[in-house]
């Protein structure tokens, strides 16, 4: 083999690495390829930027799909040494609008509704509690 086709195999060849690299990254899977529906309700993220970042979202959903749930929790932003909730309602229920920080995180007339809660403490642990009320 000359040095000249030698060259062009390799440069095919890392052509070919790079096309499927980037097709590999661009067609990772998201939110919107879940069948359950997610539509993100209310959200709240403390200013504080120098400690624990404390993120709370309610979201609702068409399906209980537990799984899918769970993956939509993995897929929320989190801050080392932070906290992140994520409080799921079904798309009918009686929802919250508004959230507030601490163990609370809104009205206790609505957790009747909730059907879920995926939590990622400050250390990444993940807990994820079915009716957790």
């Amino acid at each position: 083999m000359s040095r000249k086709s030698l060259i062009y195999f390799v440069s095919a060849f890392v052509l070919i690495l790079i096309f499927f690299i980037a097709r590999d990254t661009f067609n990772q899977p998201g939110i919107e390829d879940m069948k359950a529906g997610f539509t993100e309700v209310a959200k709240y993220r403390n200013a504080n930027n120098t400690g624990p970042v404390q993120r709370i979202y309610v979201v609702t959903i068409k399906d209980s799909v537990w799984k899918e749930m769970e993956d939509y929790g993995n897929l929320m932003p989190h801050t080392k040494y932070g906290n992140t909730k994520v409080y799921f309602f079904m798309q009918n229920a009686n929802v919250p609008n508004t959230l507030q920080p601490g163990e609370v995180n809104f009205d206790p007339q609505f957790n009747q509704s909730c059907i879920a809660l995926y939590e990622k403490s400050a250390m990444s642990q993940v807990a994820f509690n079915k009716h957790p009320f």
